[in-house]
């Protein structure tokens, strides 16, 4: 199966058998990291079962977007200089899925007000390796994939990930409900951090050729530079384009983001458990998500592929809200799983077509910068909404801009510009 999917088109400068082997370590990252992640969603539910505010939850979402706007074109500049940046890849992982591990601690150390407050420092602190990471990823797997692999590298890679989501967070929610609060959240968080471990073994050693560095044309002040920058963005249209509308719609997903375990748990007064089943119908949908849109992109295109997910999660939010009941929520759930696979599919492919090559560290953290801004201002935006007009009028929200996200996809889009030249950076 290998063979068939990767071996067409080998990324430039790695031979079969390194490629080979790359592609198993990325698979076996994803092990690991998918082990860890099933924590994730009961972070944000955590908290609010400690007593945490609207405005604590939302925060928990928006402090990775105020780290990576202010850093996250600082660490792309030094990614970009990195000859090998696989060791930066892998420890940035390994800090963050650590944090469950210290959040688990510090719950079992301290009172529950003081628990809330270690937490949030605690994900503030993790906000750096977050944006590293953030950075990292997509360098790092567009080189192990090279331009005509992505899809198939990603979506086998995603599939792994959900698969092994599945099982984690099936035995995760029939054990969650047995223990005490909060010893099933300690030993949920401690647990699970152990991904962390077995995605570093593997990560570690993937092999990807050396970067070279663009030259840098000097900048004498931080004018310079920015000039340069904006210089450098006039030449690709095509990437201010894509990156500008993905913008807005990942903004209305961001606006969602606290709102979602805030409406379970205090509107639906979902369990647990049933907060548990709700990720685990999204993520097994989501594994067929990845066999099916491979396919449509081959046969329809990406574009297809980009306005048919991002028009069928956009109605996720709304209903919800329609139908604040456990079975319809699975349901819709389920639904939205489908939309999701394509969409991370589809958002890494088509940005990565606007990136240029030897500026790849460089563009994929502007268009980073732009997705952490979102998680800034939209999560606090959805808290607000959500005071001022209810967890489902904030939903409602969610899908109008959402919509509004699909009308701007449907616009044409625009060619690339001419060829990058040698700029401070």
């Amino acid at each position: 199966m290998y063979n068939l999917i990767c071996m067409e088109n080998l990324p430039a400068g790695i031979s079969p058998e390194i490629h080979k082997r790359n592609f198993r370590n990325v698979q076996l990252d994803a092990v690991g990291v998918s082990i860890a992640n099933v924590a994730s969603p009961f972070l944000p539910v955590f908290l609010t079962r400690l007593g945490a505010t609207n405005f604590q939850v939302g925060l928990l979402s928006s402090m990775p977007g105020i780290t990576g706007l202010v850093l996250a074109i600082v660490v792309g500049r030094f990614l970009q200089t990195r000859r090998n940046i696989v060791p930066w890849y892998s420890l940035a992982r390994l800090l963050v899925i650590s944090c469950y591990a210290l959040t688990g601690l510090a719950t079992f150390f301290l009172p529950h007000e003081y628990a809330i407050i270690a937490t949030l420092v605690i994900w503030a602190l993790a906000t750096l390796p977050q944006t590293a990471l953030s950075v990292a990823f997509s360098v790092v797997m567009n080189a192990v994939a090279g331009p005509d692999g992505r899809y198939a590298l990603l979506s086998r890679r995603w599939t792994i990930f959900g698969a092994t989501s599945v099982i984690a967070t099936f035995i995760v929610t029939r054990l969650i409900d047995i223990i005490e609060f909060p010893r099933n959240y300690e030993f949920l968080f401690l647990t699970l951090s152990l991904g962390g471990l077995f995605s570093f073994a593997f990560s570690s050693r993937i092999q990807i050729p050396p970067q070279s560095a663009p030259v840098l044309a000097p900048a004498k002040s931080a004018a310079d530079s920015l000039r340069n920058y904006l210089a450098l963005l006039r030449g690709q249209p095509a990437f201010i384009s894509f990156a500008s509308k993905r913008f807005v719609y990942l903004s209305a997903i961001a606006l969602s983001a606290p709102i979602l375990p805030l409406f379970l748990v205090r509107e639906v007064g979902a369990t647990d458990s049933e907060i548990g089943t709700i990720a685990m119908a999204m993520t097994l949908v989501t594994l067929v998500a990845y066999v099916v849109w491979p396919r449509a992109s081959r046969k329809r295109g990406g574009r297809f592929v980009l306005l048919a997910t991002t028009l069928g999660m956009a109605l996720y939010p709304a209903s919800i809200a329609a139908f604040p009941t456990i079975g319809w929520i699975i349901a819709f759930s389920a639904i939205a799983g489908f939309f999701q696979g394509g969409i991370d599919l589809v958002f890494f492919d088509e940005l990565m077509k606007t990136v240029p090559p030897e500026y790849g560290a460089t563009f994929v953290a502007l268009a980073q910068s732009l997705q952490f801004l979102s998680l800034i201002i939209a999560p606090l935006a959805g808290t607000w909404l959500a005071d001022s007009i209810g967890l489902g009028g904030a939903l409602w929200v969610s899908t109008g801009l959402r919509l509004a996200g699909v009308v701007l996809f449907l616009l044409p889009e625009r060619k690339s510009g001419i060829e990058t030249k040698n700029s401070a950076v």
